[in-house]
């Protein structure tokens, strides 16, 4: 047991950890002006050891029991042209699902999300969307990601722990900012509608939050988070807008449900179990990292099963106008 505690002023650890895949990288921001906590915590974990870092970041992504936890997260999405400004394209809902494993060299985690988009004005679920960009209307592709899998190592490769946190009062945040730059999986020659060129890129911007109170308690084996999360992409492949200049800029929080799904809005709740039941546990089966998915992955899977000549591939999801 530790004999360090904080009563005021910040504690961190800042790193540069880079990640070593095409274009990767892990930054962590600067920390905030020190502010006094209302009460003492003892350290029974020491946030600068790997497999104590690491079990604080479990604590708030999971439970160390093993039981399955959920996340709930509403956010917007927005459209961004250089030039000409932006637009308000949808409301999100999303829903993630884990539980993680300790095994010999680390946790397995394992996960599925979904993210629903949504009316911005109704908040309900859309099938179709008109797209104000070209006038045309589409068939909405949810995320529906099964498995989103993941493996943290005790020590070695590229994201072993101790992983970039800060202190301030009785909040603990772990931030990472995690960029992609990779060859894409639907090259532009082949999908010159669903894809902006060969290279698909990305930023993931990750507040994981939670309280020194809970973490440092050795009874709790999952605290409560709350998650800020930022992306930014390129136009999503249902969009049909080809190389149209423009970026989606996606911001959400995202909730650890302690109470389980019913937490979860009743109307997102009642889609989902009528749609999508499976998104309401994790993962049962271990299958590795290499069995992934991702919008693109699984838009793709689409776009090969409708389009039936040779590439390149046309229009899939335009709704015809008569229908």
């Amino acid at each position: 047991m530790s004999d360090k505690y904080y009563e005021s002023g910040i504690n961190r650890r800042h790193l540069l950890m880079g990640a070593g895949a095409a274009g990767m990288a892990v930054a962590t921001a600067q920390a905030a002006t020190p502010q006094p906590c209302s009460k003492a915590v003892e350290w029974t974990l020491d946030l600068d050891d790997p497999r104590d870092n690491l079990k604080a970041l479990l604590k708030m992504q999971a439970d160390l029991s093993g039981a399955d936890v959920m996340g709930g997260f509403p956010g917007q999405v927005w459209g961004w042209v250089p030039g000409v400004g932006h637009k308000l394209l949808f409301n999100t809902y999303g829903i993630g699902c884990s539980h993680i494993e300790e095994v010999e060299q680390g946790f397995r985690f394992f996960h599925r999300e979904l993210l629903y988009y949504l009316d911005p004005v109704s908040g309900e679920v859309l099938q179709t969307w008109d797209n104000p960009y070209n006038g045309n209307t589409y068939e909405v592709q949810h995320i529906l990601n099964d498995p989103v899998n993941r493996f943290y190592p005790f020590s070695g490769g590229r994201f072993a722990p101790p992983y970039p946190y800060e202190v301030h009062g009785n909040d603990v945040v772990f931030r990472m900012s995690i960029f992609r730059a990779e060859e894409h999986k639907m090259p532009h020659d082949d999908y010159p509608l669903h894809t902006a060129s060969d290279v698909y890129q990305s930023a993931e911007l990750w507040g994981i939050s939670g309280r020194m109170e809970e973490i440092m308690d050795p009874d709790v084996t999952s605290a409560s988070c709350v998650t800020s999360w930022s992306r930014v992409s390129q136009w999503l492949p249902f969009m049909e807008m080809g190389e149209a200049p423009g970026i989606m800029v996606f911001h959400s929080t995202a909730y650890k449900l302690m109470g389980g799904a019913a937490e979860l809005p009743a109307n997102i709740l009642k889609y989902t179990e009528a749609n999508h039941p499976e998104y309401l546990k994790s993962p049962r089966e271990w299958q590795g990292m290499q069995a992934n998915e991702s919008q693109v992955t699984e838009t793709k899977k689409v776009i090969d099963e409708r389009w039936q000549g040779d590439k390149p591939a046309g229009s899939v999801f335009k709704v015809d106008s008569d229908s």
